[in-house]
């Protein structure tokens, strides 16, 4: 099994939904549901925080007057 720390946001992602088919299904015993569970949980959590890395580093177009590009500021400001 993959090292979590080591997916991209899509694969953790495309992971984490398989682990959602799997556990609506209901077919899997109790101790591998909670162990697909746990895995969930931490794949929930690296996209999480992969996700505000990127808004971190998303920065405005900031425009002069006559609408020409003049630079960049953080999105949020």
């Amino acid at each position: 099994m993959t090292d979590i720390a080591d997916l991209s946001f899509e694969a953790a992602l495309d992971e984490l939904e398989k682990i959602v088919a799997q556990l609506e299904g209901g077919k899997a015993p109790l101790q591998e549901s909670i162990a697909i569970y746990e895995r969930g949980e931490a794949l929930k959590r690296h996209c999480e925080a992969l996700l505000k890395q990127a808004e971190a580093r998303i920065e405005k177009i900031t425009l002069a007057k006559d609408g020409t590009p003049v630079g960049v500021e953080p999105l949020d400001q």
